[in-house]
């Protein structure tokens, strides 16, 4: 028998009801307000919160892609961050030595990414459970002290961007809502690559690797290579935010790739509603917005951060989604 012929019997996720009552509208409702909300920022004078905007829009790029290994492909990376930190430090690198073309930057990036996935992801996906968590987390601390040892690009202090990324010579990243529109587009990107990954035969391959890895090698499947191609991809999605951070900020640093950044990725994918893409997106806003607006009023917000967040998690077992759509249910 053919793997094409046994392909109908790879099992899929088991949908939960408020994904399949969602279908497409919650994400075409959240990019529509991230599309009309520049010019109402601008016109009430709030151009930082704009600047916030974009901020929340880069980690859900990271976000998306993180849950494409971990929603669908069970895999547990708390070394994710360091593919945002790669992607920050080649655009870094290339303009500290006089190389700011955006093109030229997102090609090195992704080849950068990709390779570092690649190798790492080989290695680590020999492991599974608690192993691959560790063996990732022991990459990614590699990664960062890598980039603290660079003294020529500023150490621990970072590097500051001499010129943002130009597009034929002219730089457009410097303005705000060209940024923002920009990232805005990355974003859309993303997310779509992934929906269509997830919803095409290799997303339902990788989906049954998750389930259950013995059937899928009992089908004729290879789940090594699926979950290493995924693994690849997600690498290289991050590394696009990575390159997207450095430019808002005008600033790369080595704290980009520290655990706990790779840990916060991964509340925002299981805060906002994991293996569900778009969730990724409502964690990143709801762990960005909740820390802009407490650190505005106490310096020991993370006291009261970490509760909340750990609140949210315990009450909201499918992410704020699964609030959402409760309510909307029962109402």
């Amino acid at each position: 028998m053919t793997q094409a012929a046994e392909a109908p019997a790879v099992p899929s996720k088991p949908r939960t009801p408020w994904i399949t009552r969602s279908g497409l509208a919650v994400p075409l409702i959240l990019f529509a307000l991230f599309a009309v909300l520049p010019p109402i920022l601008v016109v009430s004078g709030e151009t930082f919160l704009l600047t916030i905007l974009t901020r929340i829009m880069i980690f859900a790029i990271a976000a998306v892609s993180l849950d494409l290994i971990l929603g669908y492909g069970a895999m547990v990376s708390l070394g994710h961050a360091a593919f945002i930190g790669i992607g920050a430090y080649v655009v870094g690198i290339m303009a500290f030595h006089g190389v700011s073309d955006a093109f030229l930057q997102l090609l090195v990036v992704l080849l950068a990414t990709g390779l570092f996935a690649l190798v790492t992801g080989a290695i680590s996906l020999k492991t599974s459970g608690v192993y691959f968590i560790m063996i990732t987390l022991a990459f990614a601390q590699m990664a960062y002290f890598t980039t603290t040892s660079l003294a020529m690009y500023g150490g621990d202090d970072g590097l500051t961007l001499r010129v943002r990324s130009t597009v034929f010579g002219m730089s457009f990243l410097g303005d705000r809502i060209t940024l923002y529109y920009i990232v805005f587009a990355a974003l859309l990107g993303a997310f779509f690559l992934c929906r269509t990954l997830v919803a095409s035969r290799f997303g339902r391959v990788l989906q049954g690797c998750r389930q259950s890895p013995l059937r899928m090698r009992a089908l004729g499947f290879s789940p090594y290579r699926y979950q290493l191609v995924a693994y690849v991809i997600a690498g290289m999605l991050a590394g696009i935010a990575g390159a997207l951070l450095a430019n808002q900020i005008a600033f790369v640093s080595p704290a980009y790739m520290s655990w706990m950044r790779s840990g916060e990725l991964i509340f925002m994918v299981v805060l906002g509603g994991m293996g569900t893409l778009y969730g990724a997106i409502i964690g990143a806003f709801a762990f960005i917005a909740a820390e802009e607006i407490l650190s505005h009023f106490t310096h020991h917000w993370r006291v009261i951060f970490g509760p909340l967040l750990i609140i949210a998690v315990l009450f909201a077992r499918g992410g704020l989604i699964s609030l959402i759509f409760a309510r909307r249910g029962s109402g």
